[in-house]
């Protein structure tokens, strides 16, 4: 199972990537550390690694490596705009458990 970026999350990846000069696309990455043990990383590049894997959806171009990709198999990034504030977020299938803010989680 791979990775997959939303409609709304690919819209809004495109929209920011064409406003930020040199910036190719939005890398996901899983790192240690947060109050469940992982978290997501969120950042514009303008580098391709050998190995990453790329999600190319309506103009937008996603980017995970492979470490991060065993953490998000089956995974679907998603962005969320509502009263709460506007942010990506992940669902996660292999998440056990998230922290309050969603931005950490656990797996088994």
């Amino acid at each position: 199972m791979g990775f997959s970026v939303s409609s709304t999350a690919a819209q809004r990846v495109a929209e920011i990537l064409a406003a930020e000069p040199g910036a190719k696309a939005l890398r996901v990455e899983v790192l240690a550390g947060g109050c469940s043990g992982l978290q997501y990383k969120f950042g514009l590049t303008s580098e391709q690694a050998e190995d990453d894997v790329v999600v190319a959806r309506g103009g937008a171009t996603v980017l995970v490596d492979p470490v991060s990709l065993d953490f998000l198999a089956g995974a679907e990034l998603d962005f969320i705009d509502n009263l709460m504030g506007a942010h990506f977020a992940v669902k996660n299938p292999n998440a056990t458990s998230a922290c309050g803010c969603g931005t950490s989680f656990s797996v088994d």
